[in-house]
């Protein structure tokens, strides 16, 4: 099925190759080296540990590899196996619990999994941590983020009890949209940063770890040890520096239209977007039917009209009930609000 127009972030829409190749000539002239102090990766190395605040920056190909990574040198330092984390973690849910399986490492998940993470949560953990993990915003339940008072205090009691902080930072971008902090402000709270390339970035993938030097001499190590020391990685790099000068900018017009969109589909009343408003681009849109219903009626859309509302569902307790991801992007800013609350209608209408 061919889209035509998307909500969906990471649509086919703008990521085909030829796309995708076009915007890596902007960044290069017939003199661009492939590797070297002057080849992409490091000149991007440069460039995230400028901007993030940071010693310096290390590429690696995914942003499972960048965590498990980082969560295992702080346990090393510290002698203690166990990081706390939100119930509802990229680690824990997305990664297939590599961190155990790989480093042996273990997960103590903090908190309430529809809620986010609080000081109080992490004071009721008793074991000795070599980390904590922050996801800012905490994608799985609507891209919440903490308040930056909370967020300071909590940084701060577990450095005070000899853990690490670290920064799931793979929507550092659309989280900086609300804090109005300079970049490095934010990430002078952690330890160590990890920072995703493909997704607000809208790149063709890969990540960077930022930190202390002696922190990411360690990286560079662990990075060869895991297969991660990719020779040619210039073409991702190329992705994420268009990314950065021509998608990094238009992040807080993206949260304002997610404001909106939002705002349009709570007026109307037929779905409900939460949080209410958006505190960063990315929403949820809570649905009145089942996930099979939802996919089914997506689907037959598409074929019909060319729009694309989603990737995927998220089931509910309920099961006449499912929610999508919403991650304001190139794609979504080219429909109005009414128009996606239209979508929306007609998405229930087919669902029926």
């Amino acid at each position: 099925m061919v889209v035509h127009r998307s909500l969906f972030l990471h649509s086919d829409l703008r990521r085909r190759p030829h796309d995708m190749l076009r915007s890596m000539l902007a960044q290069v002239d017939p003199d661009t080296p492939p590797h070297g102090p002057d080849g992409p990766v490091a000149v991007l190395e440069r460039r995230m540990a400028a901007l993030l605040g940071t010693d310096e920056a290390l590429f690696f190909p995914s942003g499972t590899m960048t965590q498990q990574v980082a969560l295992r040198i702080h346990a090393d330092r510290r002698g203690r196996q166990t990081f706390a984390a939100h119930p509802q973690s990229h680690l824990e849910v997305w990664e297939h619990r590599g961190y155990s399986v790989v480093h042996g490492l273990r997960c103590h998940p903090v908190g309430d999994r529809h809620r986010l993470l609080t000081l109080t949560d992490l004071s009721t953990v008793g074991e000795p941590l070599a980390a904590v993990v922050w996801e800012l915003p905490q994608r799985d339940i609507g891209g919440l983020l903490p308040e930056w008072d909370d967020l300071v205090a909590q940084t701060a009691a577990m450095r005070r009890r000899g853990a690490a902080t670290h920064l799931d930072g793979a929507r550092l971008w659309e989280a900086q949209t609300y804090y109005r902090r300079p970049f490095a402000e934010i990430t002078t709270l952690f330890d160590s940063v990890y920072v995703s390339l493909y997704k607000g970035l809208q790149g063709s993938g890969g990540a960077v770890l930022a930190g202390d030097a002696d922190v990411l001499a360690e990286a560079r190590v662990w990075r060869r040890r895991l297969g991660g020391d990719v020779y040619d990685a210039w073409p991702l790099a190329l992705a994420a520096l268009h990314g950065l000068d021509t998608v990094l900018p238009r992040l807080p017009a993206h949260r304002e239209h997610a404001v909106a969109i939002a705002a349009a589909i709570n007026a109307d009343g037929a779905a409900r977007a939460f949080p209410d408003p958006p505190q960063t681009p990315l929403f949820h849109v809570h649905l009145p039917i089942g996930p099979d219903a939802a996919m089914r009626a997506a689907d037959a859309m598409l074929a019909a009209t060319g729009v694309e509302l989603f990737g995927r569902v998220r089931s509910a307790p309920d099961p006449d009930r499912c929610s999508f991801e919403v991650s304001v992007g190139a794609n979504a800013m080219e429909l109005t609000p009414d128009e996606v609350v239209r979508h929306i209608h007609e998405l229930l209408r087919r669902a029926t």
